[in-house]
């Protein structure tokens, strides 16, 4: 039953009402004429903060940051036309990783729509593939209603972004404001509880496993699930492995934790997901970056249970045995249930041997490298990160080979402190999360791992950071390339660099100062850790560390395109 309210307000007023309704505490946006009275109605309260990013994009970024940090919806606001096509990049990267967002975008006049008007652009049009709905809202009767579905939508079932879409003509007009307590669509009804049958056939199933493996991903963060995970895999005794979105959902510390699967996964994971007999999928895709070549995966006989929110995922990229819709949570605690209930478990025996052939894998130290190196490897310095922020940081990241080494290399032990552009792959995002993330968490270390290519992307955010005092802490790998696009033309184009070098790049130390923060520029192995410590010590500054790293370095193991995930290059092979 709705809540009964008389006041007249604004369409702009009931977009902030809304926000109040929600509980939301931060927007990051960017004004311009279509949201003006929406800017004037938040100017006019002082329960939503606004956080004035310097581009569109780092609104989409910042607000997806702040979700993935928080376990709240993230909330970005800008303008029509370069507004909202300066926020696509952003909005896809949500919508790739499964984020909750609500996007609230300005548009022309209604009378104005569909005729080129000034910074017009067909929003919905636009945005339709990388969100998982949006609205066109054109009558203010409607507006708290659609801002109601677009908060249920995002937060619900899988999640995602959601756009709403408000012509400026509408954020002017009147009626009486009434939020809706609760939503009820027609079409959209996720399913929470698992099958009962399907829960009892999986658990069956697992017993009867002879080389039992766990394989989770983004899911088991997303829907908190990584306690009854945690609990479950340290009950039966079984291997894990996090995808790249999945790491911190169960410890990195853990023995029983085998390292991140896939093209740059380690040697025991990537064997042990091809020679397991039964693979547990739990709220992970398939994606081709995990398995590689789906017919190489293929090859070996298994059987696989996959549970997952969404019934689109399962059996998508691979065929499944067992397919499990459900809530994540709800289906592990079910699990639970039954093994605690005494029902019959992995033979101890067939359990010892699988973890024998797994120790061995192991003890290719796969991720080894040059540790008396007279030149910064850039390894070595994620790993004094670790040491020195211990293991207790949020770490945000660009994308590219400094992302392959902070998730290879730092052991994340808790859920959302990982955060990184997974599906999309988005230079640029590193910066603007960690804002978010600070933003949501405002006692948090929060560490930005990035590359000289990838900071300049959104590097007009630090101006962000300086108005909002913002302590972050950037962990620049400078190899002075684009590292992982050298790394491919080094592998598959016969060492032609094509346009991968930077070769005009800024003194980052003096492009730091320049915005009112502090900058290092570190060029000895044995000047890391000091750096580090001394950083992380200015407890309410922003540092911008630019470590000097080995130009040759490339990461290892590498699954080439199109192979399958055992036929791994090491550095060791070269």
């Amino acid at each position: 039953m709705d809540r009964v309210k008389t006041e007249q307000l604004t369409g702009a007023e009931i977009v902030v009402r809304c926000l109040q309704e929600e509980g939301v505490e931060c927007v990051f946006g960017y004004p311009g004429g279509a949201v003006l009275y929406i800017y004037d109605a938040l100017f006019k309260q002082d329960k939503v903060r606004h956080v004035l990013v310097r581009h569109e994009q780092g609104a989409a970024h910042a607000a997806d940051g702040y979700s993935r940090a928080s376990q709240k919806v993230g909330v970005c606001l800008v303008t029509s036309g370069p507004g909202v096509t300066n926020a696509v990049t952003g909005i896809a990267t949500a919508y790739m990783d499964s984020i909750p967002m609500v996007v609230i975008t300005g548009q022309v006049p209604t009378p104005a729509i569909g005729l080129d008007a000034f910074q017009e652009v067909d929003t919905v049009g636009i945005t339709r593939p990388c969100v998982k709905h949006n609205f066109l809202v054109k009558n203010v009767r409607d507006l708290a209603g659609t801002i109601r579905k677009a908060f249920y939508l995002a937060s619900t079932g899988r999640p995602g972004p959601v756009l709403v879409d408000i012509p400026k003509d509408v954020t002017t007009h009147v009626c009486e404001f009434h939020y809706p307590e609760t939503v009820t669509m027609r079409s959209y009804n996720p399913t929470r509880k698992g099958h009962a049958g399907q829960i009892r056939k999986a658990v069956q199933l697992l017993a009867q496993a002879q080389r039992p493996m766990v394989y989770t991903g983004g899911g088991v963060i997303l829907s908190d699930s990584a306690p009854a995970l945690t609990e479950w895999v340290r009950l039966l005794g079984l291997p894990c492995t996090n995808t790249l979105m999945g790491l911190g959902g169960y410890p990195g510390t853990d023995p029983q934790f085998l390292g991140m699967p896939g093209m740059h996964g380690t040697y025991q994971a990537n064997m042990a997901m091809q020679h397991c007999d039964v693979l547990f999928a739990i709220g992970a895709r398939f994606d081709d970056r995990v398995i590689g070549n789906p017919a190489h995966f293929a090859q070996n006989p298994r059987r696989i249970v996959h549970i997952d929110i969404d019934p689109s995922s399962i059996s998508k990229r691979v065929k499944v045995d067992v397919p499990i819709v459900g809530n994540i949570p709800d289906v592990l605690e079910e699990m639970l249930r039954l093994f605690r209930g005494g029902e019959t478990r992995p033979a101890a025996a067939a359990l010892q041997a699988w973890w024998e052939q797994i120790e061995q894998w192991r003890a290719k130290d796969c991720l080894k490298y040059d540790r008396a190196s007279q030149i910064i490897k850039p390894q070595f310095v994620i790993e004094k990160l670790y040491e020195v922020t211990g293991g207790g940081a949020i770490v945000t990241s660009d994308v590219g080979q400094h992302q392959m080494w902070a998730a290879q290399f730092y052991k994340f032990d808790l859920p959302r402190r990982w955060i990184n552009s997974g599906g999309l792959g988005t230079m640029g995002f590193g910066l603007p999360a960690a804002m978010g993330a600070r933003l949501a968490n405002p006692q948090a270390t929060v560490a930005c791992v990035t590359g000289e290519s990838s900071i300049q992307m959104c590097l007009q955010e630090l101006s962000t950071c300086k108005q909002y005092r913002l302590p972050i802490k950037i962990v620049n790998l400078n190899n002075r390339y684009m590292g992982m696009v050298r790394q491919w033309q080094q592998f598959f184009h016969g060492n032609r660099y094509s346009e991968s070098y930077m070769d005009a790049l800024p003194d980052f130390v003096k492009l730091a100062e320049g915005y009112g923060h502090s900058g290092m520029r570190i060029e000895r192995p044995a000047d890391v850790e000091p750096a580090l410590r001394e950083a992380f010590g200015r407890r309410d500054d922003l540092v911008f560390m630019d470590f000097i790293t080995d130009q040759t370095e490339n990461v290892y193991p590498m699954v080439p395109g199109g192979k399958g995930i055992t036929e791994m290059i090491l550095a060791e092979d070269l």
